[in-house]
């Protein structure tokens, strides 16, 4: 946001509004001249003064004090010398002196109290100029014109000179704007120059000179885009600022009559920018008296919008527009600087239309890479970082902001018709994203980046919002079903967007714990998240990227749908006891089984914490169906996970999925038999994979044997935790996988369960797990031959048990 001038110079103010993304400040940069050279400056030019000529080096000590300017204080003598050089009839000077005398007149008049006879003959000559220069030579123009408007703002020149210097002002602004607004540096000057003069004493060319800005602007040549747009809008805001200062109400009438009268000449783009000055002056100034301008000033901007949302076919994001908005954009950035806004409903239309086509236009782009040859995305790729650049980018979280206050006092109708919208954009950046992605991956990479930026930013303004909607939606004015409903839809949209989360957002946060609250304790609305998801067969088939050339689409490289499915993975975990065994059966557990064989070992632990969820829930009606499910996910669990390890699966998840299915199945469960024996099996086939004579590795289970004895560990973890009636079968497989292990490998397994045991106060097991581990530890330390040893042992546990 600008804030009000520091400097002398209101050009420079206006300039460092066009400065969005540089280390520049607008103001212009001054060399450092030594206090001598200066002095030196004003007697080379006394000295022309005294010969009455005008050489080279008079020429170079105006240039000189010019990058000087920035410390250069002119007084009265100084301006009267540089007047008497200009008065000179004998002497021709060179047409590029006049803008640094222009110059140097002009910061004696804003930084200097001036003599009025001083003033006079300053405007004089400087009339005398204009009429005898031809405005075919236009270097003078922008420092003169600015100079015209200073002079006219000056308390010290009479109103007859005053007024003569507004006329030429007005004369020069309808000649020559062409020229005038070529670049935002001579936009700065010009529309200075017009501030000056809206702000002078003299009322008779105020209409005359806005009605000049409000009609030039759009032309051809004329002032255009969003840059000079922007300091039209602060210009007009430092002009009514001044006149609520001091109260002059002449100013705010003429005002306020523009804003009831507009006129079909003035461009809709100026007529918002001024609206919006208006707007942001009174806002600033905290008046309540000129409450009549403020609804005037906002009616207009209405106006605007709604006949823009009128053209653009209504209120919908995709309209396959080609090129920006710049009407669209000039609307959103005015609102977003004009403070508040009392609500309208066409203004929050064009604010949400503004931020998903043109702040973000996804669509504009994706369009793009999906279309564009190759050899063009070049071109593409300096278009977005342009747009990154952009104002219309650089504001789009203040004009959230706006979006997001004005749903907060919209009609139900309005605020249903805006979340809808949002939502469906939501859906389609998903589709466009992930077609993107596959057909740029290893080949655009750094324009498939940029354009992340832009869309992690989109997801910064669909979060705050959801944030929104929670607040003024779901409350006890509103009936439950729709509570659900709309909590069911921005949870949709948060998974379509999760590639984008990138940070942690308290706002994020804080509208997640408001939707789960709502969901997880109603059956209905958990499936009818559930029902969003995308089907197994969706993920692991292709159907999205048929139309991209010679796609290869693979689920588990998909980044984007991935993130989708974790968040949805986060969901259901919170609410699966309120899922029907059936609907987990049928769409959960296969997309579980699916992710937990992707390589990511982040997503993979996701699969397992929903596992351990869904074992460790037990709510259903239909226990029988639960219990019946849980049997069988078992076996696919156990399956799925073992072929994964080690490698894919993570070993936490699993041991906590183990944990989960001994704990909660039925005592005496096959489910749990076969998970004992699958996990010996295991650490059968992987120890199996290392040369016994390898007796450190043996002797500290390290490296190669890490993983086995990971799994050993879960096994010995288990022996408190089965029932009864799985412990003798536990107790005898570890006992046949033991006495196998090479001798090294066995006392640290031995030691372990020494330990474990002597720390177990389980009285009922601890006396036969002893008799157990001290046969055990027997059998170890007898010979050598595999099969007698296991023999034994089988016969030894069986009798102590």
């Amino acid at each position: 946001m600008a804030k009000q001038p520091q400097s002398f110079f209101v050009e420079e103010w206006l300039l460092s509004i066009t400065v969005i993304s540089s280390n520049k400040n607008g103001s212009t940069q001054s060399s450092t001249y030594s206090a001598q050279a200066i002095i030196q400056a004003w007697a080379d030019l006394r000295e022309s003064l005294k010969h009455q000529s005008f050489l080279a080096h008079h020429l170079q000590a105006l240039k000189i004090l010019i990058s000087s300017q920035a410390a250069l204080h002119v007084a009265d003598p100084q301006a009267k010398l540089l007047i008497s050089i200009l008065s000179l009839q004998s002497v021709s000077l060179p047409q590029e002196s006049y803008p640094l005398f222009f110059r140097l007149l002009y910061i004696w008049v804003r930084k200097s109290r001036q003599s009025s006879m001083l003033v006079e003959s300053a405007i004089d000559i400087l009339l005398n100029i204009f009429s005898c220069q031809s405005h075919s030579e236009k270097r003078y123009l922008s420092e003169g014109i600015i100079l015209l408007g200073a002079l006219s703002f000056q308390t010290s020149a009479s109103e007859k000179s005053k007024s003569l210097c507004l006329e030429l002002l007005c004369k020069l602004l309808e000649k020559e704007y062409r020229f005038m607004f070529l670049s935002d540096e001579l936009a700065s000057s010009a529309l200075a120059a017009a501030g000056y003069a809206l702000s002078s004493p003299v009322k008779i060319f105020f209409g005359r000179i806005l009605d000049i800005l409000l009609s030039i602007w759009g032309q051809e040549g004329g002032p255009f885009g969003i840059s000079q747009g922007l300091m039209l809008l602060h210009l007009i805001e430092w002009v009514l600022s001044n006149s609520l200062n001091l109260r002059s109400l002449d100013t705010i009438d003429l005002v306020r009559e523009l804003m009831e009268n507009v006129k079909p000449t003035h461009s809709s783009f100026a007529v918002v920018m001024v609206a919006a000055g208006v707007l942001r002056a009174i806002n600033r100034s905290g008046s309540s008296g000129v409450m009549q301008l403020k609804y005037f000033a906002e009616e207009r901007i209405e106006i605007v919008a709604r006949d823009l949302v009128s053209a653009t076919k209504g209120f919908d994001y995709d309209g396959n527009q080609s090129r920006p908005n710049l009407l669209l954009q000039c609307i959103a950035l005015a609102l977003a600087r004009s403070g508040s806004l009392s609500y309208r409903a066409s203004l929050l239309e064009s604010l949400g239309l503004a931020l998903l086509t043109e702040a973000f236009p996804l669509q504009r782009i994706y369009d793009k890479v999906l279309k564009f040859p190759e050899e063009n995305r070049e071109t593409l790729l300096g278009e977005i970082k342009d747009h990154i650049n952009s104002f219309i980018f650089k504001e789009a979280g203040a004009i959230t902001g706006v979006f997001c206050n004005q749903y907060a006092s919209a009609n139900e109708d309005c605020r249903s018709i805006v979340e809808n919208l949002i939502w469906d954009y939501c859906q389609a950046v998903y589709l466009w994203h992930r077609q993107a992605t596959v057909l740029l991956v290893g080949r655009g990479d750094e324009l498939i980046n940029d354009i992340g930026k832009i869309a992690e930013s989109s997801f910064l303004m669909v979060v705050v919002f959801a944030l929104g909607v929670t607040k003024h939606r779901l409350n006890s004015r509103i009936d439950r079903e729709t509570q659900l409903q709309i909590s069911v839809r921005i949870l949709v949209s948060f998974s379509c967007m999760e590639y984008f989360h990138r940070m942690r957002l308290p706002e994020y946060m804080d509208t997640i714990r408001s939707i789960i609250a709502c969901v997880q304790e109603n059956e209905s609305a958990c499936v009818t998240f559930i029902d969003t998801m995308p089907t197994y067969r969706d993920l692991v088939n292709d159907h999205d990227f048929s139309k991209l050339p010679k796609s290869k689409h693979l689920w588990s490289t998909d980044e984007v749908q991935t993130a989708r499915i974790v968040f949805y993975m986060r969901v259901i975990i919170t609410c699966v006891d309120r899922l029907p065994a059936t609907v987990f059966q049928k769409s959960v557990a296969p997309i579980m089984f699916l992710y937990m064989g992707h390589p990511n070992g982040k997503v993979t632990r996701y699969t397992h914490s929903l596992f351990v969820a869904f074992m460790s829930s037990g709510k259903d009606l239909i226990q029988d169906e639960r219990v019946s499910l849980n049997e069988q996910l078992v076996f696919y669990y156990l399956q799925r996970s073992l072929e994964g390890y080690p490698g894919i699966t993570p070993f936490e998840g699993m041991a906590s999925g183990v944990a989960a299915l001994i704990r909660h199945l039925p005592a005496g469960s096959p489910s749990i038999f076969y998970c004992i024996h699958s996990l010996v099996e295991k650490v059968t086939t992987l120890c199996s994979s290392v040369d016994e004579h390898e007796s450190d590795m043996w002797m500290n289970w390290e490296g190669e044997l890490e993983p086995s004895k990971k799994v050993l560990d879960l096994l010995l973890r288990l022996l408190p935790l089965v029932d009864v009636q799985v412990l003798p079968t536990l107790m005898k497989l570890l006992a046949q996988l033991i006495v196998q292990l090479p001798s090294n490998g066995q006392n640290m397994i031995l030691n372990q369960l020494y330990e474990q045991i002597a720390e177990s106060d389980d009285v009922i097991r601890k006396p036969a797990l002893v008799s157990w581990v001290q046969s055990l530890s027997y059998l170890c330390s007898q010979g050598t031959n595999t099969g007698e040893t296991a023999s034994i042992s089988l016969n030894g546990i069986n009798a102590r048990l």
